[in-house]
C-alpha cells in the first residue's frame, strides 16, 4: 500500500501557494484599478502674476512697487524657460491630478473626458477588460478555498481545481490585454490630447508595476494550479497501474 499522507500534504501546500498568489494578485489589481498614479510626469505651464505681496519663483514679477497702477509702466524681469514653472502631475484609468501653483492640493480631470474622441472606445474596452479580470480573480480565489477546505473527495477536488486554473488563465489573458489597451490610449491621449494637458515630462508610476505585478502573480497562480492538477492525475494513473499490475500477478499466481 502506498503512503497517502505525503501526496496530500504535498497537493495541500500547492493549493495554498496558489489561492496566496491569486489573492495578492487580486489585492493589487484592486489597488491599481482605483488608483491614479498609473503613470507620472510634469507639466510646463506660464507662470501666473504675482498678486499683492507674494513673492518667490512660482510667479512673475514687475519692477513697479505699484503693480496695480495704470499709469505704471510694468517690466517682466523672467525671460525664456523662467517665464515657466513646471508641475507635477498624475494619471490613472478613471482620472488625472496635477498640482496647483501657489496653492495647496490638487486639480483633478476625468482621464475619459481627456481621451481623443477616436481612442475613447479602446479606454472603455480596457476598462471592462479591468473589471473582468478583477471578477474572475475573485471567482478563481473563492473556487480556491473551497478547495482547501475541501476533504470529502479527491475528485471533487480534482474538478475544482481544473476550473480554478482556467479561471485564472482567463483572468491574466484579460489582464494583460487591459494593461496593453491603457499603455496605448495613454500615449495617444499624450500626443493628442488638450493642449492644457499634455505632459513635458512622464514616465509609467507605481500603479502600472502594480497592475503588471498582479498580473505576474495570477500567472504564476495558474501555473502551479495547473501543476497540481496535472501532477494529481499522474498519481492517479500511477496508482491505477501498480493496482492493475499486482491484480495480474494475483491471479497469474495465487496464494494458497
Amino acid at each position: 500500500k502506498m503512503p497517502s499522507s505525503i501526496p496530500e500534504a504535498d497537493r495541500r501546500h500547492r493549493a495554498s501557494a496558489a489561492f496566496s498568489l491569486s489573492f495578492l494578485s487580486l489585492i493589487f489589481s484592486i489597488t491599481a484599478f482605483s488608483s491614479s498614479y498609473w503613470c507620472e510626469g510634469t507639466r510646463k505651464v506660464a507662470k501666473p502674476f504675482c498678486k499683492g505681496d507674494s513673492k518667490g519663483d512660482l510667479c512673475i514679477r514687475f519692477n513697479s512697487a505699484d503693480g496695480n497702477g495704470s499709469q505704471a509702466v510694468q517690466y517682466i524681469w523672467e525671460t525664456g524657460d523662467d517665464k515657466f514653472v513646471e508641475k507635477k502631475f498624475h494619471a490613472g484609468i478613471w482620472y488625472s491630478c496635477e498640482e496647483m501653483i501657489n496653492e495647496e492640493g490638487e486639480k483633478c480631470r476625468s482621464f475619459i473626458s481627456l481621451t481623443p474622441a477616436s481612442d475613447r472606445g479602446v479606454l472603455w474596452l480596457s476598462i471592462v477588460a479591468e473589471l473582468l479580470y478583477v471578477v474572475l480573480l475573485l471567482i478563481g480565489n473563492i473556487l480556491m478555498s473551497v478547495e482547501i477546505c475541501y476533504y470529502s473527495s479527491v475528485i471533487d477536488g480534482l474538478k475544482i481545481n481544473a476550473f480554478s486554473a482556467v479561471v485564472t488563465v482567463l483572468a491574466g489573458l484579460l489582464g494583460m490585454v487591459a494593461h496593453m489597451m491603457y499603455t496605448t490610449v495613454f500615449q495617444m491621449t499624450v500626443n493628442l490630447g488638450p493642449e492644457d494637458w499634455r505632459p513635458h515630462t512622464w514616465d509609467y508610476g507605481w500603479s502600472y508595476g502594480l497592475a503588471w505585478t498582479s498580473f505576474a502573480c495570477c500567472m504564476a497562480a495558474a501555473v502551479t494550479t495547473i501543476n497540481k492538477y496535472t501532477k494529481t492525475i499522474l498519481e492517479f494513473k500511477h496508482k491505477r497501474k501498480k493496482l492493475e499490475r499486482s491484480f495480474r500477478i494475483q491471479y497469474k499466481f495465487p496464494e494458497y
